[in-house]
């Protein structure tokens, strides 16, 4: 497909889209722009339908199709923000559907599917990741003659998300110099990056997946999409062990940077939008923000740069683990195995001896057992800043105490965190 083949099919979604669609602020971030000396506006996705750009791609492909194709209904695969995008456009265009979603979705993202949908979705819910999701409804579409909407890899789905770049530059009124992008499958990415390399030359696109996703730069190192051997399912929204064979070869093209964002950051990134900025964003959401407060993404001062934040679909109940990765990831808190004499006062000489005047146990976890000498006790510290290691550290070595330090990456690490 040529660039301006595609340009037409966006100028088509522009127009299905229109009333169906918000079209969603694009707002200057005093936070991020203070911090890296550039001009940063955030295109607010998580406010769009679904609070995700997902609508996008979804109702795009299920409106363009025949009467006989939607009398035999739709089917799609999503770990979660996809699946309401579809859920809209079936009880909006009346079309019956079936989204299949894995277990790892948060329970917020199924009931708001169910709700979207109404009486024309049904949720079906199947084993561990995306892509357990997705053979399962690859299989119903075989079976029942459902048409299967992809997340990402249709061409539909593609030129459907990159509506969001031609409502960057109506709404910025001039072309940015960097656009910042979330990538899970690449749909979003591989949209916005082929009509900008048209209408935005000069853009410099960059594209930004979970660390413990990221599945389009293996695709790029290894010349062709490859499955993941490990994936990390935290970042749900972005969590694709293979890049779609659709958005692939049009990432490849693009020349867009990629850049691949510890969990720990993506979670330090939104407490800063909640806090700061008022936002409630998923992990997903807050990819290509993150990329930008945690460096990764080197912008020069004055220029104008634009960040598509997607999506707000975040249980509050994982606030508690997104504030535990946010602290290990600063450097804040630690967890360390100390082998107390079961005698009165030893608990007493650790924190007097051990313990700084800043630091804090917020976790202790001992039971005594009087047949021992001794007794091993789980203890998480929070230190008062991250400087301070090294000097806990020593305190420690100096200590007649047994202790041992729990190592990030440990399996008995990966146990509490």
């Amino acid at each position: 497909m040529t660039d301006e083949t595609f340009s037409a099919e966006v100028d088509a979604a522009v127009a299905r889209l229109a009333g169906v669609a918000e079209r969603t602020p694009l707002q200057r971030n005093a936070r991020l722009s203070a911090l890296t000396g550039a001009d940063v506006w955030v295109k607010r996705e998580d406010l769009q339908v679904g609070r995700s750009y997902k609508i996008r791609g979804a109702y795009n492909t299920i409106s363009r199709l025949s009467p006989a194709e939607r009398s035999a209904g739709v089917v799609c695969a999503s770990a979660g923000n996809h699946g309401q995008g579809v859920a809209y456009a079936c009880r909006a265009l009346q079309v019956h559907g079936h989204v299949f979603v894995p277990g790892t979705t948060p329970r917020q993202k199924r009931e708001r599917i169910a709700a979207l949908g109404g009486d024309m979705v049904q949720l079906v819910i199947v084993g561990d990741s995306y892509d357990e999701a997705a053979a399962a409804a690859a299989a119903h579409a075989a079976g029942t003659g459902a048409t299967l909407v992809p997340a990402f890899d249709a061409m539909s789905t593609v030129t459907g998300q990159a509506t969001v770049a031609v409502e960057v530059l109506e709404q910025l009124g001039s072309a940015p110099d960097v656009v910042v992008l979330p990538v899970g499958g690449g749909g979003l990415l591989a949209g916005c990056a082929t009509w900008l390399r048209e209408h935005s030359p000069g853009t410099r696109l960059v594209g930004v997946e979970p660390a413990g996703a990221a599945n389009m730069a293996a695709a790029l190192a290894a010349g062709e999409p490859v499955d993941l051997p490990e994936m990390d399912t935290f970042v749900d929204g972005a969590a694709v062990r293979r890049a779609g064979a659709v958005t692939y070869p049009l990432v490849r093209d693009s020349g867009a940077e990629l850049v691949a964002v510890p969990e720990g950051q993506i979670c330090t990134e939104m407490l800063d939008l909640y806090q700061a900025d008022g936002v409630i964003a998923e992990p997903a959401g807050a990819l290509a923000t993150a990329a930008l407060s945690g460096g990764l993404v080197t912008v020069e001062p004055r220029q104008t740069v634009v960040c598509v934040l997607s999506g707000g679909n975040n249980d509050v109940s994982r606030y508690a683990e997104v504030i535990e990765r946010s602290l290990v990831h600063r450097g804040l808190k630690h967890y360390f195995l100390v082998e107390f004499p079961q005698e009165p006062g030893a608990l007493r000489r650790f924190l007097d001896e051990v313990l700084g005047p800043d630091d804090d146990i917020v976790l202790f976890e001992y039971i005594k057992r009087d047949n021992r000498e001794t007794g091993a006790a789980l203890t998480g510290i929070e230190l008062g800043r991250a400087e301070g290691l090294p000097e806990l550290l020593a305190r420690i070595e100096a200590s007649p105490l047994r202790i041992q330090h729990v190592a990030p990456g440990s399996t008995a690490y990966r146990f509490l965190v």
